[in-house]
């Protein structure tokens, strides 16, 4: 048995910060890996040993295994943890750090290798009668064989990537006239994403639950599982809610898919934590994959249980035998996680890149686990989780109540995210009753995603009133930066010198227009806005946030200017408004379709188009891809390209023009 005196977390942001936590209370030294867009970064300043690795691309940072192994010989390390992601299920990592003298905090390199390809994993299980979907036994290259065994099998079914996970390089097919093209999508984002093309075809079960069995097995062949959690809240095939236990399931369905888990493990002489996950429908399930790393969601576990799984893995890697048997482990309560990510979900979950300018979340009564701080800034090399929020209560119900209350109390501000929409899924009569499945978010996207909202008077006060509290704040700043700070012109009462007394405000919000019109009063202001009169007393603007008597009512919201939009965070529910600004659109050309622009930040990372090209509407021009997502860019209509304006590699910003065009006028005929 080898004892751990110093750890290395090769990872970075909530998880690295919550087993370094684990690692303190039991006595460790902490090492730090940071990347040069983390060097400020909160699990950087909380080790007792920071190094940085390189340029912000993971792969010239945290997916280079020579440079940790590297830092671990000059500090001293005893051993690494990876986390999850980067090179947690990295067969070759694992073996060097094993070959370096160090123990690596996971499995085996031989159980990672098998189990981190499908086709490999659903092989090693086989012989235990675990049930399997139908599907390939191998993988396939061919497109003409692969859509011949797709016939076999019959529609819809699902391509995979052989080594993937995260929902990447995944295509449901509905029939075989669209095989071809999702055949290639798959394979090519499988080589993207994992440097791997392989692929395998099974039956695609449409809207199924996803269950999955944390397992924990140590050197000395014991194996057990604490329990089930339920994952079947996802978009894009990524989860989004996860919960423990899951609800509805039988003790016999428990026990069977438990066992299951276990034989699964002890297939490969699994040691370490890892996670066996199933399909569910109708009573029966199918064996999935299996995750032979520590899960994002493992928080609802340790809930439900008591044990601190991270404790469990260094214990085991030191080679430890496990603390406690099968019969000695029992679950309290009812655990629910929410994945909180800068992402925007009306704009099909596309990422959002900026600053937190805001970032405030509720702790009362909850478990958060985060790697950002407010003024930390969503980069788009990484993973766009922000935090996760787990509440732990003794029934279901009042978990979803701790939550709803978490929500409502917390703020974030500068990038677009998820709040909203959780709250909205937590409301949902079919979510409360247990009635969930893979497809929930997708037949419910009208309410969930993009509802109908109209602000009230109140909303648009305060919108209004924040926008005019930033104001002053910024001319008090240029005032106390300037020569003369006690002239009139930055005088900031409701009598500029170099401002009109009565304020208009014209609040965009999705295809309505609200004029909000602002007087000033002897104690306040008189305000219209959406058909009401409001009296607004004591307005003031203090830590990003607006406060305000409104008709005696004290009211709050956060608030963030960036340019032309607005964001309102109140009671819960986020606004996002334009207030043009007519001096800095007076001299915009009129819109038109002749370019093609950035529509989040990302990276270029393919251009497929030259100058003098002439391109159809719809053909793929630019891949663009952020926050580990592709986003393949198409051409707005039929032209030319007369210009390109992005390179190979380049970081974009939104709004950034790539690409314009040349649109040939019909001749006359």
């Amino acid at each position: 048995m080898k004892k751990i005196t110093k750890l290395l977390v090769a990872n970075r942001g909530e998880i690295a910060l919550r087993i370094m936590r684990t690692a303190r209370e039991m006595g460790i030294a902490t090492v730090a890996v940071y990347s040069e867009a983390d060097r400020l970064s909160p699990h950087v300043r909380f080790a007792d040993e920071a190094y940085c690795l390189g340029p912000a691309p993971s792969n010239q940072s945290y997916l280079v295994g020579a440079k940790i192994l590297a830092v671990c010989k000059e500090l001293g390390v005893d051993a690494i943890h990876p986390g999850y992601g980067f090179l947690s299920e990295n067969a070759v990592f694992a073996k060097q750090v094993q070959e370096a003298g160090i123990l690596f905090v996971g499995p085996s390199p031989e159980s990672i290798e098998v189990m981190g390809s499908k086709l490999a994993a659903k092989q090693a299980v086989a012989a235990y009668a675990i049930p399997l979907v139908p599907g390939t036994e191998e993988a396939i290259a061919d497109v003409a064989v692969a859509k011949a065994k797709a016939s076999e099998i019959g529609y819809p079914i699902l391509i995979k990537a052989s080594a993937g996970g995260g929902g990447k390089g995944m295509r449901v097919v509905e029939s075989e006239a669209e095989f071809d093209e999702q055949m290639n999508r798959a394979v090519s984002e499988a080589i993207s994403s994992f440097g791997d093309g392989a692929v395998f075809i099974e039956k695609y079960i449409s809207s199924p639950r996803h269950i999955e069995i944390q397992i924990l097995g140590d050197q000395h062949q014991n194996v057990v599982y604490l329990f089930e959690r339920e994952c079947s809240i996802q978009r894009r095939h990524q989860k989004v809610i996860e919960e423990a236990p899951a609800p509805g399931i039988s003790a016999e369905m428990r026990d069977a898919m438990g066992a299951a888990a276990v034989a699964a493990a002890k297939a490969v002489k699994y040691q370490g934590a890892g996670t066996v996950e199933f399909i569910a429908q109708d009573g029966g399930f199918y064996f999935l994959e299996m995750n032979t790393r520590l899960q994002v969601e493992h928080p609802v576990t340790e809930a439900i249980t008591g044990f601190d799984l991270v404790e469990w893995q260094l214990r085991v890697a030191a080679g430890e035998k496990l603390p406690v048997q099968q019969s000695d482990i029992h679950a309290q309560g009812h655990a629910i996680e929410l994945r909180l990510y800068a992402e925007d979900p009306a704009r099909d979950f596309a990422p959002s890149i900026g600053t937190l300018e805001v970032f405030r979340l509720s702790d009362q009564g909850l478990r958060i686990d985060s790697g950002f701080v407010a003024g930390d800034r969503i980069s788009i090399h990484y993973d766009a989780m922000v935090a996760k929020m787990i509440a732990h209560a003794p029934s279901r119900a009042e978990a979803i109540a701790r939550l709803r209350a978490g929500l409502a109390q917390s703020d974030i501000i500068g990038v677009a995210h998820n709040l909203d929409m959780l709250d909205r899924i937590l409301a949902h009569p079919d979510f409360a009753s247990g009635t969930i499945d893979t497809g929930f978010i997708g037949r419910n996207a009208e309410t969930l995603l993009t509802p109908k909202l109209k602000p009230s008077p109140q909303v648009l006060a305060l919108a209004a009133l924040g926008v005019l509290t930033l104001e002053e704040e910024a001319a008090r700043a240029h005032a106390a930066a300037s020569a003369d700070p006690y002239s009139p012109w930055h005088a900031t009462d409701h009598w500029w010198v170099n401002t009109r007394p009565t304020r208009v405000f014209e609040f965009h919000h999705e295809d309505e227009t609200h004029a909000v019109t602002l007087a000033p009063a002897a104690d306040g202001w008189r305000i219209s806005a959406g058909g009401a009169a409001i009296t607004a007393r004591h307005a003031k603007l203090e830590a990003g946030s607006v406060h305000a008597l409104l008709d005696g009512m004290r009211l709050s919201a956060s608030i963030h200017r960036g340019g032309e939009i607005i964001s309102l965070r109140h009671a819960g529910q986020s606004w996002r408004f334009v207030l043009p600004d007519p001096i800095a659109r007076a001299g915009e050309e009129e819109g038109g379709d002749d370019r093609l622009i950035a529509p989040l930040p990302g990276q270029v990372t393919q251009l497929l188009v030259t100058e003098n090209q002439n391109v159809a509407r719809g053909d793929v021009l630019v891949i663009l891809e952020a926050m580990k997502t592709v986003f393949r860019l198409t051409a707005p209509r039929d032209g030319r390209i007369a210009t390109i304006s992005c390179r190979v590699g380049e970081t974009v910003r939104e709004g950034q023009i790539l690409l314009q065009f040349t649109i040939e006028e019909d001749e006359a005929t």
